[in-house]
């Protein structure tokens, strides 16, 4: 039976996500000892999975507010299907166990194993792999897309940079657009993901790097964002799940 919601914000909190310590799932939160679990980064079908297997639990979660307005779907088996699927199951098994009674032992057959190598003796060398990362400095500029100028630090106060390789996320300068990233990479990773964040504002995308351009380990390259797609977190002290009535739903159409 399929069932649809969506999710509500009851009591927004004003922690800041950013300065939380991290974990598998999310941050932890000093203020109230809690984990705040992450599901801003979710597809819908992660999100709507992670609600059917913590729906009687209480649940502090970071979304975008875009999510807000999603609609969520999820499957539940009702206790009928369950108890026809476990009476299935056992059939199935009853059955496998008569059959392997029935069987006849099966005869014995001589198999020829071919003769082993010869050992071979002798000193060891030790041949070091190939090394498939490398590892370098990404520097360059974070500028506006519209305006080819640094994001104002009055637009975007406590502006960081994070790039996957990175081992940590770093600010940078809202009056040059500087930023020095170490990173460490798969030698033919031709695409990177930036992930820019500023307070509750977050924008990621894609994009294309050259490792054959990295000299004196480092590599020079600006990246352009747009404003306009930074997106809205929120933290919610309580995440809010409204069940939608699909029959009512129906008959109203």
């Amino acid at each position: 039976m399929k069932k649809k919601f969506t999710l509500e914000i009851k009591s927004p909190c004003s922690e800041n996500f950013d300065k939380m310590k991290p974990n598998l799932d999310g941050s932890f939160c000093n203020s109230c000892a809690k984990n705040v679990i992450d599901l801003s980064r979710k597809t819908n079908s992660e999100v709507a999975r992670f609600i059917s297997e913590n729906k009687d639990k209480s649940i502090c979660a970071r979304l975008k507010t875009s999510q807000l307005d999603e609609e969520f779907e999820i499957n539940e088996l009702s206790k009928i299907n369950n108890f026809k699927y476990a009476v299935a199951v056992a059939a199935t098994v009853l059955l496998t166990s008569n059959v392997v009674g029935q069987e006849k032992t099966p005869v014995k057959t001589e198999i020829n194993c071919p003769k082993p190598n010869r050992e071979i003796m002798g000193k060891i060398a030790y041949v070091k792999p190939e090394s498939k990362t490398v590892s370098f400095t990404f520097k360059g500029k974070l500028l506006n897309q519209i305006t080819k100028k640094p994001l104002s630090e009055k637009d975007f106060p406590n502006g960081t940079i994070f790039i996957n390789g990175a081992l940590k996320k770093v600010t940078f300068n809202t009056k040059t657009g500087d930023f020095s990233v170490p990173i460490s990479i798969d030698k033919s990773a031709k695409l990177v993901t930036i992930t820019v964040r500023s307070n509750d504002l977050h924008l990621s995308k894609t994009i294309g790097i050259n490792t054959d351009s990295i000299k004196n380990g480092e590599l020079h390259q600006n990246i352009f964002v747009n404003p306009e797609e930074f997106e809205n977190y929120q933290i919610l002290g309580g995440l809010g799940i409204n069940y939608i009535d699909t029959k009512k739903s129906n008959r109203l159409i």
